[in-house]
């Protein structure tokens, strides 16, 4: 098995804290691991919540921090501006867009509904072929396990045509999660199913 190597890994994850100290905690070690691999942290440029606590371990470490944030949350001053690079960009959708860009895998953390979207949606442009880059799930103390079991649902009710947890790599620690998606081995689909297609 030939190891995937990456130069940047794209991490989503919340702005808030959350109520469980090990989701901050999961956060800086996954930001010292990274910079510690020489591996840069693409993210949403925020100094608060789970955001900033990733962006700080990495720059304390001394890795590559690069952040993609809307004028429109610049404003609000919740902008790191102590990072490698800030890329200020218009809207959300330019900023998942250029995420994207920049990446070559994704990690999902802890975080709400915007945290979500950002998974979701680069999990679908994966299902349907855009990108070939694997998606981590860091599930720290089994945050994602209702995520699972909507999944395990959806796949029993014939919504998951061509195995898109395929792409989905999950583990509990920063560690694990890093060396399984050193593993990861990209899945052959096809972009489209025809009606009636398995």
């Amino acid at each position: 098995m030939t190891l995937q190597t990456y130069r940047r890994i794209g991490i989503y994850c919340g702005s808030n804290d959350g109520v469980h100290a090990g989701h901050r905690e999961a956060a800086r070690a996954l930001g010292a691991l990274l910079a510690s691999q020489g591996i840069a942290v693409v993210y949403g440029g925020g100094r608060i919540g789970l955001m900033g606590a990733l962006a700080d371990a990495a720059l304390a470490t001394g890795g590559e921090v690069i952040g993609v944030m809307p004028h429109a949350l610049v404003q609000r001053e919740v902008a790191h501006h102590g990072l490698t690079a800030l890329h200020i960009v218009d809207s959300m959708h330019e900023r998942k867009a250029l995420m994207a860009e920049l990446s070559d895998a994704f990690i999902t953390l802890p975080g709400g509904i915007g945290t979500l979207e950002e998974f979701f949606e680069t999990w679908t442009w994966a299902q349907l072929g855009v990108h070939t880059k694997p998606m981590g799930l860091l599930d720290t103390d089994g945050f994602w396990h209702p995520l699972r079991a909507l999944l395990a649902h959806l796949d029993t009710a014939g919504f998951l045509r061509g195995a898109p947890q395929q792409w989905l790599v999950q583990a509990a620690t920063p560690d694990a999660l890093l060396a399984a998606l050193h593993r990861f081995e990209a899945p052959v689909t096809r972009r489209w199913l025809r009606l009636g297609e398995t």
